[in-house]
């Protein structure tokens, strides 16, 4: 059994998956307007991950009978001054569903809950990569800095993000 406060702490992880939906939603539009149909991809397929994270969430919780609850979703940013920008925004939020996730890690322990704990190994596991995979584009786009050639090839690269599977 779930307890109360580990019950709250995924719910609310439930609706931070959610927004990380809607903001790299928010983030394709924004690339497609600029006509780098490869960064949109990405996003997108990001967006897809995220989702697909929520449901975990959400599959969980009902595998152990908890309830869940859904809360407002915020709406997230929509414009940035430059895809430089747009990812260095992207990182700061994946360091923060980082830090949620080991808080989360933190109360499994704290509480004895193993199979909570087993749970988010994996998102555990899956953070270093979402941090990873998008700090790698934000090092590429600073040292592509102002050009707009090497912006073109960066952005048909990215484009090649195959379909999420998480």
């Amino acid at each position: 059994m779930l307890s109360k406060k580990m019950q709250q702490s995924l719910n609310e992880q439930i609706n931070v998956e959610l927004f990380s939906g809607y903001f790299y939603l928010s983030m394709s539009s924004y690339f497609l307007g600029l006509n780098l149909e490869g960064f949109a991809h990405w996003m997108r397929m990001q967006a897809q991950e995220e989702l697909g994270h929520a449901m975990k969430y959400y599959n969980y919780l009902n595998d152990r009978g908890a309830k869940v609850l859904f809360k407002p979703i915020e709406a997230p940013p929509s414009d940035w001054k430059s895809p430089l920008h747009a990812f260095e925004d992207a990182l700061k939020h994946e360091k923060r569903s980082t830090r949620l996730i080991n808080e989360q890690m933190d109360l499994a322990i704290s509480e004895g809950d193993h199979a909570t704990h087993f749970f988010l190994e994996w998102f555990v596991n899956e953070q270093v990569e979402e941090e990873s995979s998008t700090n790698g584009i934000l090092q590429k786009l600073r040292l592509i800095s102002d050009n707009t050639s090497g912006l073109l090839m960066l952005d048909h690269n990215v484009g090649q993000r195959a379909s999420a599977t998480s």
